[in-house]
C-alpha cells in the first residue's frame, strides 16, 4: 500500500511539471486549433477551399498570431526601456544644461536665458524677442565682447511692459567693431532642470518652465545651487 501510493504522487507529480518544450508544443497547437475553428466557422460550405489554399489561409492567420505576439513583446521591452531612461534622466534635476533651441521659459522667478555664439569678435548684438504667437514683443542692443556670451531677459520691455510667463524665442543680430554682421550666429537656451517626465516613449526635461526632448541637450553643467 505504502509503495503504490507513493508511486503514484511521483507520478502525478511528474506529470504536472511541465518542461519548456512541452510548454511550447502546447501553445502552438492552441494556437493552431483556434485558428482551424476560426476558419470552419467561416467557410462557405457550398463552396469548400481546397487543401493547399486552405493550408496557405492557415499559414497567414499563424503569421499574423505570431506578429501580434512579437508586437507585444515589442512594447513591453520598449517600455521597460523608457522606464530606464528615465530614471538616469532624473539625475538631472538641478542641473544647469543647454538645450539645442532658441525657445526659453520665462516664470514668474526665473528670467528666461540664451547663450550666444559668433565665429569671431563681436562688439554689438541685436536681440529679437518673440513670444510663443510669433509676435515681436522687444528688440533690445547690447554692448558685448569675445566670440560668445550669456543674455537674460526677465520679461520688461524696452518700452516698459512686463511680459508674461510663458515660451519666448530669440534671434539674435551679431555685428563686429566695424559693423559688419557676423554670418553662422547660434543661439542656445539654457536655464536648471527642475523636472523629467516620460512621453509616448521620449524622455521630457523641464527647463525654466520650457519642456525639451531630452535629445536636443547639447551640454550639461554642474549642479546649480
Amino acid at each position: 500500500m505504502t509503495t503504490v501510493t507513493n508511486t503514484t504522487n511521483t507520478t502525478n507529480t511528474t506529470g504536472t511539471t511541465a518542461t519548456p518544450s512541452a510548454t511550447g508544443l502546447n501553445a502552438d497547437f492552441t494556437m493552431f486549433l483556434k485558428l482551424l475553428t476560426t476558419q470552419m466557422q467561416n467557410q462557405d460550405p457550398l463552396s469548400p477551399m481546397d487543401t493547399s489554399q486552405y493550408t496557405q489561409q492557415l499559414v497567414q492567420y499563424s503569421q499574423v498570431e505570431q506578429s501580434m505576439q512579437q508586437n507585444t513583446t515589442l512594447k513591453d521591452i520598449l517600455s521597460s526601456l523608457g522606464t530606464q531612461n528615465l530614471t538616469q534622466a532624473s539625475s538631472l534635476i538641478g542641473h544647469a544644461v543647454e538645450a539645442d533651441s532658441p525657445i526659453a521659459g520665462l516664470t514668474d522667478k526665473l528670467p528666461a536665458q540664451w547663450t550666444w555664439n559668433t565665429p569671431r569678435d563681436a562688439s554689438t548684438i541685436v536681440a529679437t524677442i518673440t513670444d510663443a504667437n510669433g509676435k515681436t514683443v522687444d528688440t533690445r542692443t547690447v554692448n558685448v565682447s569675445g566670440t560668445t556670451g550669456n543674455l537674460a531677459w526677465d520679461g520688461a520691455t524696452t518700452s516698459g511692459k512686463q511680459m508674461a510667463a510663458g515660451k519666448y524665442s530669440i534671434s539674435i543680430k551679431a555685428l563686429d567693431s566695424s559693423g559688419t554682421e557676423l554670418s553662422n550666429t547660434s543661439v542656445h537656451a539654457i536655464g536648471t532642470v527642475s523636472d523629467v517626465q516620460l512621453d509616448n516613449g521620449a524622455v521630457l526635461v523641464t527647463v525654466n518652465g520650457n519642456k525639451y526632448d531630452s535629445s536636443v541637450l547639447t551640454r550639461i553643467g554642474e549642479t546649480v545651487n
